[in-house]
């Protein structure tokens, strides 16, 4: 079900080398830019009657308003199962700690006397919000994208879900619930790379947004490398992936649950387990025939997830080596499962989240940890952070300088100016006195 790959026995390689090792899904967001320019050009010239029209050939629902009217927000909340609306308002308290505590102050460095740089963090004035509605709707993406949002102080928040056929047309009835939870009331029932588009360029019923952020397919990836320019944006999110380093004292049924886990939401989700060993690897691999018989989703996302080439059993010689790889590997989501683990986490550089020994699994994270679980896929770990309050905040110099301070710096900045062979440079400075360059 699940291939191997045996690094054991020679040197590791470095960098690139080891990464080309190791399993990956194919993600062509290139590809897919073609495709999705002339969708996200209509919806430039069309707006709302765009949307329409998407959303019957893509979603097979005939709309009549693509912003979705309050009261069904407030009918999805009144109609909410009470354990699942219980569920949700814990998911959302825990997020709102750890997001609260994330919030940055202004701070003003003197640096010389009467020179004075102060750094303020400004949020951005609005921001669009994407929560997938396909394989698996995605109720917590609403929580991990609005929290932090309203935690940096967004003045606007605006959110899109794909329209459902089984639901009128509206988004999935969980998703607008968790929207009238939050306090967000404007909604649109857009999917794909069009409603990325709404929000890149506006329409006449949503105005444009400075940024867009949230989980999403390959479409929705391609319109963020689109508009990446005209609007800021969070990631362009691929395929699901965990990565499970793990020694001996692992639980292979704890192993396997989890793999599987990721594995359910899509079948290109990649599931990694790296571990030193083999009588580990050989149980995992055991115990994943019979909890994958016993659970949903089989045929049509885990078994091609487990058995594609973007998941794999990678045998190494040790934790040590173990390490090297999944820092090679940079996991959304990795589990370390090893003997003194939380020493073992510390020392891990690339990852989107860590999730540290037996009893903090990344279903955990996906939902009520506290964390944030929008975050860096592909590799991109290894230089992107995932989604929090500074994602929705921007930080702005203030300089502030007297003559005097001024004066004492000006040859300097003269000297440099002339090197650069910027002259005019130079000049604002001296035109302030006079065009002669105060002595030091």
């Amino acid at each position: 079900m699940i291939s191997r790959i045996d690094l054991r026995g020679d040197a590791l390689p470095e960098g690139g080398a080891l990464r080309d090792l190791l399993p990956r899904a194919e993600f062509d967001v290139e590809a897919a830019l073609e495709k999705v320019r002339p969708i996200c050009e209509d919806v430039h010239h069309r707006g709302t009657a765009a949307l329409i029209e998407y959303a019957e050939k893509f979603d097979g629902v005939k709309l009549t308003q693509v912003r979705v009217d309050a009261k069904a927000i407030t009918d999805a909340l009144e109609q909410l199962d009470p354990e699942v609306r219980a569920a949700l308002e814990e998911s959302i308290r825990r997020a709102r700690i750890v997001h609260r505590a994330q919030r940055r102050s202004e701070h003003t460095t003197q640096v010389v006397p009467g020179g004075s740089v102060t750094e303020k963090w400004v949020p951005v004035e609005r921001v669009g919000l994407y929560a997938p509605g396909g394989r698996s709707f995605s109720p917590p993406s609403v929580i991990m994208t609005v929290v932090p949002a309203q935690g940096a102080g967004v003045e606007s928040i605006a959110l899109a879900s794909p329209p459902q056929a089984e639901f009128d047309g509206l988004p999935h009835p969980t998703i607008l619930a968790a929207c009238a939870l939050l306090g967000v009331d404007e909604v649109y029932a857009a999917g794909g790379a069009q409603a990325v588009a709404m929000f890149a360029y506006g329409t006449e019923d949503c105005a444009p947004a400075n940024m867009v952020t949230g989980p999403g397919n390959i479409w929705v990836a391609a319109a963020k490398r689109y508009f990446t320019g005209r609007i800021g944006i969070d990631t362009e999110a691929g395929p699901t992936e965990i990565a499970v380093l793990a020694d001996s004292t692992a639980d292979p049924v704890h192993v396997a649950a989890d793999l599987i886990s990721q594995a359910e939401h899509d079948p290109m989700a990649a599931a990694v387990l790296v571990t030193d060993s083999v009588e580990l690897a050989d149980a995992v691999e055991k115990e994943l025939e019979p909890q994958v018989a016993a659970t949903k989703h089989i045929e049509d996302r885990i078994v091609p997830a487990l058995s594609g080439k973007q998941s794999a059993i990678v045998l190494v010689d040790g934790v040590e080596e173990g390490l090297r790889v999944v820092n090679a590997y940079g996991a959304e989501h990795l589990e370390i499962q090893t003997a003194d683990a939380s020493a073992v986490a510390a020392r891990v550089r690339n990852a989107g989240a860590i999730f540290v020994g037996p009893w903090a699994p990344v279903s955990l994270g996906d939902y009520c940890a506290g964390s944030n679980h929008v975050l860096p896929t592909g590799g991109c770990a290894c230089h992107s952070s995932g989604l929090s309050v500074q994602s929705f905040l921007r930080g702005i110099h203030i300089v502030d300088y007297t003559r005097d301070a001024l004066a004492e710096v000006t040859h300097h900045v003269v000297t440099l100016a002339e090197a650069e062979d910027l002259p005019a440079h130079g000049a604002a400075m001296k035109a302030r006195f006079g065009w002669k360059v105060p002595q030091k």
